[in-house]
């Protein structure tokens, strides 16, 4: 891994926040899982959400067959936070940059295995409703808490609020490689 070479092209994009961080860092849990299981629309319907991927032992072997994790952080303001749509809304910017950082780590020659925000939204329906594989398995990233990560404790140790104001939506990426 070439660090000072990423961390050259991570000026590029308009990151609030990036780190390396080692993925033995994170902290695995059903307990996040349950939350999307009982608090979340998109369980059950979605290549990018539990249980379609996998159990959370099975999704932390996963990410800590990885050497190494960038975690990568956006920030947009908005008019209204509950407004769940314009708040939604600010996440294909932040799906656009995790894309362009993916894409800087496959010219160097990395393999990242990505999760982000939210559900994937790429299909108007999801091939996981009929039973079928994803479409777009390169493009669709499952999001961070689909795998029981709870990322408050890697941001609190870096310093970070997950809320900067009553109008301000932050996002998160990890990009394992």
């Amino acid at each position: 891994m070439n660090k000072a070479l990423i961390e050259e092209k991570l000026g590029e994009f308009p990151l609030y926040y990036y780190d390396f961080i080692d993925p033995n860092e994170l902290e695995f849990s059903d307990r996040i899982r349950y939350i999307c299981q009982h608090d979340c629309p998109m369980y059950g319907k979605s290549w990018a959400c539990p249980p379609g991927v996998g159990p959370v032992p099975e999704c932390k072997e996963k990410c800590l067959g990885f050497e190494n994790c960038l975690l990568i952080s956006t920030v947009t303001e908005v008019a209204d936070i509950a407004n769940i749509d314009e708040t939604l809304d600010t996440r294909h910017d932040h799906e656009k940059i995790t894309n362009e950082v993916r894409d800087v780590l496959r010219e160097l020659g990395e393999k990242p295995y990505i999760l982000s925000t939210e559900s994937c939204a790429i299909c108007s329906r999801c091939a996981y409703l009929d039973g079928l594989p994803c479409r777009m398995p390169g493009k669709m990233h499952p999001c961070v808490e689909s795998h029981g990560i709870n990322i408050i404790p890697v941001l609190e140790k870096r310093g970070l609020d997950f809320q900067y104001g009553s109008n301000v939506v932050t996002w998160v990426s990890l990009l394992f490689f």
